[in-house]
């Protein structure tokens, strides 16, 4: 008998109202059982997903809404599902997709769901690596079958039963191992995380936070491909620090994200909530004071949560007065700038610069107030916040077809206002944006954002808010 078969498989399908397991519904699931190489069981059912099927998916699978009005919902129909596939290793097409969906299907019901997985799209990858697609049309076509009622539960379950079979007749028993570990769940190498689980993170943008017994924080980054590189720290035989954070994790949180930018902003808000005393509330600038005839002209101004439109002749963004003055001592080196008329000096008399000849003489009058500030204005020019691009505030929307994660992200004047997930929360952030709060953190961050191409191309500016008026 065949290496394929020497644990039981239940080769599923799932036909769902969308791509997005936390907020689509199954509406049809199809379960073959093999055991020892042979079908037991082929079972099916419409599933009342109790929510409308976009025309689009009626169209695409058949399935109507008039179809599963009287069906039973998963709720109904979860223990003999979970009979189904007890044992057994969980085979399907493109198995993420299915495996999300059965996962987040279960938890509503309070019921663990952690089968190991193989993809039989991996499958076919690894035994014909020849070939650049694989998903169930392209098998179709390459093994010359035969569909009537394609995009239906079952249908898509016994192709992917055949294509199992046929396999077995083509290649020997070591290759079949060989892809069968490849296209395996491979979940077991990284600890704490239940078998199953590697196999449901998809390979798209998100964010992964790998956590001691104390819920300290190892490692948090955000990726492009969440499932490769959760995978590549836990299995990496050469970069000892990865080893060293693997030996030590006990948890791993993972958060897929609708695009770059999303990523982002997650980890930024997960990197806030576990290690707060990395992200200090402080943000200051120099303000410089107009017309002023003693010492000192400039003063320390706290940004952190004032509006920038509130702002006038502020310089630089210090995470705290050491940094500024630092900051304020390069300025007046290099400009011949009197320490003493910045307030960096407190002194009567000639400053210290004056007498190592890098200072112009303000303190003693050989210099007027007006010329050395006018000097002064020049080189904190630099140092003014960029300006905000755009007459008011903005949207950047994104979206991965890969799993369904959208997104809508609104900025005005460097202040992030919010993000939405969900179409309503999207219109209700468009029609009520959160008020203008300076956060350096968000500002750097969507600085960075924009400053890769193709990025400004991306933003859509939205003029007609009460946000943008007050700009």
């Amino acid at each position: 008998m065949s290496s394929l078969f020497k644990r039981p498989l239940a080769i599923v399908d799932l036909e769902t109202t969308g791509a997005d397991p936390h907020r689509d519904r199954i509406t049809e699931i199809a379960i073959l059982r093999v055991e020892d190489g042979v079908l037991v069981e082929a079972w099916s059912s419409l599933v009342d997903p109790e929510m409308p099927i976009p025309l689009r998916i009626q169209e695409f699978t058949g399935i109507t809404d008039a179809m599963v009005s009287g069906a039973p919902n998963f709720r109904a129909l979860a223990d003999d599902v979970a009979r189904r596939l007890e044992g057994a290793v969980f085979v399907a097409h493109n198995a993420r997709f299915d495996f999300n969906f059965l996962k987040a299907a279960f938890l509503a019901r309070g019921l663990p769901f952690d089968p190991p997985v193989m993809c039989s799209v991996k499958f076919s990858r690894a035994l014909n690596p020849e070939h650049a697609r694989h998903g169930l049309d392209a098998i179709i076509a390459r093994q010359g079958y035969v569909v009537t009622d394609r995009h239906r539960a079952m249908t898509d379950a016994e192709l992917v039963w055949r294509f199992l079979q046929d396999s077995l007749g083509v290649h020997d028993d070591a290759r079949i191992v060989e892809a069968m570990k490849r296209a395996g769940s491979t979940a077991a190498a990284v600890p704490y995380l239940p078998e199953g689980d590697l196999e449901a993170l998809p390979e798209a943008p998100g964010v992964f936070v790998f956590l001691n017994g104390a819920d300290g924080v190892l490692q948090m980054g955000h990726t492009q491909h969440l499932r490769s590189k959760v995978l590549g720290s836990f299995t990496s035989t050469k970069d000892v620090r990865a080893a060293r954070i693997a030996a030590q994790t006990r948890r791993v949180e993972t958060v897929p994200a609708a695009g770059e930018l999303d990523a982002q902003l997650i980890e930024q808000r997960l990197s806030r909530r576990y290690q707060p005393e990395k992200h200090p509330q402080t943000v200051l600038a120099w303000r410089l004071i107009a017309n002023r005839r003693k010492p000192p002209v400039l003063e320390l101004a706290e940004l952190h949560g004032t509006d920038p439109a509130d702002w006038s002749d502020v310089f630089g963004l210090f995470r705290g007065p050491r940094e500024a003055e630092n900051a304020l001592r390069e300025l007046a080196l290099l400009h011949r700038l009197c320490p003493q008329r910045l307030g960096l000096e407190r002194s009567s008399g000639a400053c210290q610069a004056y007498g190592l000849r890098r200072c112009d003489g303000v303190c003693v009058d050989r210099e007027s107030p007006e010329a050395h500030d006018a000097r002064l204005a020049r080189a904190l020019a630099p140092l003014r916040i960029k300006p905000w691009p755009w007459s008011g505030p903005v949207a950047i929307s994104e979206h991965v077809d890969a799993t369904g994660h959208s997104a809508l992200h609104v900025f005005d004047r460097w202040c992030w206002q919010g993000s939405a997930h969900e179409d309503s929360a999207a219109h209700e952030l468009l029609q009520s944006p959160a008020a203008r709060s300076f956060d350096l953190e968000y500002c750097r961050l969507f600085m960075r954002w924009l400053s890769q191409p193709g990025h400004v191309g991306a933003v859509r500016p939205l003029h007609a808010t009460t946000n943008a008026a007050e700009s």
